[in-house]
């Protein structure tokens, strides 16, 4: 029994980090339940939150439902990522999302859905080999505070714009 309570324990614990509210089953089981009034932080690897949902939720300010014209137009932009980066779609929307608040911070305001397509399109001009795409946020960053515009930024990445700032 101790070791029951014990795995009952241990996977509710990944569930207080994601936004999650507990409580028990007919059984008296701790089970999770989503919360669908607030968003996750950050999606953890076995969150089963729609990543575009959840990147749309946050660039609104709120859950949208998982209809909306804005998560479809994310669920296409992360669909064309797929091909060409290693990581997988829940990795790319946390990394896009920390992408999205470190411009912020430097005053550069940028959605999603260019994040995922600027990057997503150097990725998959590169062929068959996968990109690491939190590597290439990293890259994307370092030229936007640099002073590069999102074009020339790109243009930095892909290796074709040498009017780019170093």
């Amino acid at each position: 029994m101790r070791r029951v309570l014990a795995l009952c324990a241990v996977l509710a614990l990944p569930a207080c980090d994601r936004g999650e509210e507990a409580g028990r089953g007919e059984d008296g089981a701790v089970v999770a339940t989503t919360t669908e009034g607030a968003l996750p932080a950050w999606l953890g690897h076995t969150d089963a939150t729609d990543p575009a949902r959840w990147l749309a939720g946050r660039e609104a300010g709120r859950p949208l439902p998982a209809d909306a014209p804005e998560v479809r137009a994310l669920q296409e932009a992360l669909a064309r990522t797929k091909d060409g980066f290693i990581e997988d779609p829940r990795m790319i929307a946390n990394r896009t999302a920390q992408l999205e608040q470190m411009l912020a911070e430097v005053g550069k305001r940028e959605p999603a859905r260019a994040i995922l397509d600027g990057l997503g399109g150097i990725a998959a001009a590169r062929g068959r080999h996968k990109s690491l795409y939190g590597e290439m946020c990293q890259h994307y960053f370092n030229a936007r505070a640099q002073g590069n515009d999102h074009a020339a930024a790109l243009g930095q990445l892909a290796g074709r714009n040498p009017q780019a700032r170093p």
